[in-house]
């Protein structure tokens, strides 16, 4: 089927904001919606984002469309609260939003020059400085201030690092990295095999591990979120496939590690599965 582009006009927006008003009227409203807070809806704001990523993944357009509407549905619903108190409104996001845009990229709106990738960060980073001195944030000066603590512990640790990255504080090549990811491996294990295992150190090791891993993943120009995302996608239909041939012989419950491992590798070995 050939798509067909909507024709987007000034009605539509004002249908959809007029829902979520009648959806928080104290007298006509859905008993649900009238009850969030800003604090309520986080939760189901991030799940939706992941739900986002998720139809992305499958390749499903149609899904995407659909999951792209729910998480605008928590920006509309976030700009009805902030209305109802007085705060801003739909409108006011989208102009901060645009003017935000313009500001922070220079190089297009007023300069029209090309910029290489560490150009472009560097810049980055200079204009969000300059906005919160504007907003006279400057209580923490640090290069990590103003990273999000709601991020995923994934998307926080590569934050991190690409901040420490900005100022010099990072490897230039790539066998220190991988050094220390040996050195953590080396540093759980001697905490696993200690002769009184400290749990609580052990889980500092791993986290060691773990933020080293997410290191290697930025050094090799890869996103570790996407990648866990992937493994997870690759993982579960590699064990849906033994389950398949397993449940043939018996079931998974009545096999041996032995036979499970068998049937992973006839799965792992099939055409197009990836290695």
């Amino acid at each position: 089927m050939t798509y067909q582009p909507t024709i987007l006009n000034a009605n539509f927006l004002s249908d959809l904001l007029n829902t979520m008003e009648i959806l928080r009227d104290p007298l006509i409203g859905c008993s649900w919606d009238k009850q969030q807070t800003f604090a309520s809806i986080v939760p189901h704001t991030i799940e939706e984002a992941y739900e986002v990523a998720d139809a992305i993944a499958s390749g499903d357009m149609a899904a995407v469309k659909d999951e792209l509407g729910d998480l605008l549905f928590q920006v509309v619903f976030y700009a009805q609260l902030g209305k109802e108190q007085s705060e801003f409104d739909f409108a006011g996001i989208c102009q901060q939003l645009n003017n935000k845009l313009i500001r922070r990229h220079p190089h297009v709106f007023e300069k029209n020059v090309e910029l290489t990738a560490t150009e472009l960060n560097v810049q980055w980073e200079q204009i969000k400085s300059q906005e919160r001195s504007t907003k006279q944030q400057l209580s923490d000066n640090s290069v990590l201030a103003y990273i999000p603590k709601g991020l995923a512990p994934l998307q926080r640790a590569q934050k991190i690092q690409k901040k420490c990255a900005v100022v010099g504080f990072d490897w230039a090549t790539l066998p220190p990295v991988v050094d220390k990811i040996h050195e953590e491996i080396q540093e759980v294990l001697d905490e696993i095999n200690a002769p009184q295992p400290n749990q609580q150190a052990i889980e500092e090791e791993i986290g060691d591990l773990l933020f080293a891993v997410v290191n290697l993943a930025r050094h090799a120009k890869v996103d570790a979120e996407t990648a866990l995302i992937n493994a997870n996608l690759k993982f579960e239909q590699r064990f849906r496939g033994v389950e398949d041939i397993l449940n043939q012989q018996g079931g998974i419950e009545a096999a041996s590690l032995d036979e499970m491992e068998v049937a992973w590798q006839q799965v792992k070995n099939r055409p197009g599965s990836n290695k």
